[in-house]
């Protein structure tokens, strides 16, 4: 049954304090292996790939929506006013799940049976990760592999700008930066370095292997000095000439993404195996 609670220092609603404050929430969420899935959509998605509900926030106008997916789980019912109190900002989708977290799986097994990955080092803003995990899911790329610096892709941010997209496709963290490659490389992996310099070979000309990586960089800095080294072969998306000489010589990291996941998709083989969860 649904519980009524009118104050949002209830320590029942604990999960949900502060989902503004990122640093408070990455501590929260560490120590209680929790993230939490905003709106009926993608608490949908998160229950769909698995992950436990630990307990639900909503108001009474989304209640009878979300009965079907919600199992035993505590729900609290708050007003608009509560709600906003214990979120710190105005919840339009009406939800929030707090969600148990699974255990995210070692790089080898992302990297195994895929033919297309996507490598990201560095990247730092929520909603990019959580942009480019959109754009890797719906052009079928078959794993993401983090820099260990990377944000949290089950962060609420990240999950809310992927629509759930971070629950579709596989990913794994690097326990370290600097060999981070190696294990790539040692699985079999073709490594292309996505950088804006006009130099380089264009992605659409690349020849592609079996199995090919695509590393992208932080949204100001790009990849790193060693890790364009490492790599293969540097590749880049073809700027047009007239927007060079205006001063536009790239595009942001997401427009970047998208349109090299699309390039990276070319002569790729259907995976052995694919994981929609961290299982």
């Amino acid at each position: 049954m649904p519980e009524y609670v009118t104050d949002a220092d209830d320590p029942r609603l604990a999960d949900f304090t502060g989902l503004r404050d990122v640093e408070l929430r990455k501590s929260l969420e560490s120590e209680r292996g929790l993230f939490v899935a905003e709106g009926e959509k993608v608490i949908r998605r998160a229950v769909g790939a698995g992950y436990p509900v630990r307990a639900v926030l909503t108001t009474e106008r989304w209640l009878a929506s979300l009965a079907d997916v919600l199992g035993d789980a505590p729900v609290y019912v708050v007003s608009e006013e509560v709600m906003q109190g214990v979120a710190g900002f105005q919840v339009h989708r009406g939800a929030l799940a707090s969600m148990e977290r699974l255990p995210v799986p070692p790089v080898a097994k992302v990297l195994e049976g895929g033919s297309r990955i996507v490598v990201l080092e560095d990247l730092v803003d929520h909603g990019n990760v959580g942009a480019i995990f959109r754009c890797a899911a719906a052009l079928g790329v078959d794993g993401i592999i983090l820099s260990p610096r990377c944000a949290d892709p089950l962060y609420r941010r990240s999950v809310k700008v992927s629509m759930g997209a971070v629950f579709a496709i596989p990913y794994a963290r690097m326990d370290n930066w600097y060999d981070g490659l190696e294990e790539i490389r040692a699985a079999g992996f073709q490594t292309l370095a996505l950088t804006p310099d006009q130099s380089v070979t264009p992605l659409d000309t690349v020849e592609m292997g079996d199995r090919v990586a695509l590393l992208l960089g932080s949204e100001g800095d790009g990849l790193s000095s060693r890790w364009l080294r490492e790599a293969d072969e540097q590749v880049c998306i073809p700027m047009s000439p007239t927007a060079m000489e205006a001063g536009v010589d790239s595009l942001n990291v997401v427009a970047a993404a998208a349109i090299a996941c699309h390039g990276l998709m070319r002569g790729a083989t259907e995976p052995v195996s694919k994981s929609t969860s961290q299982n």
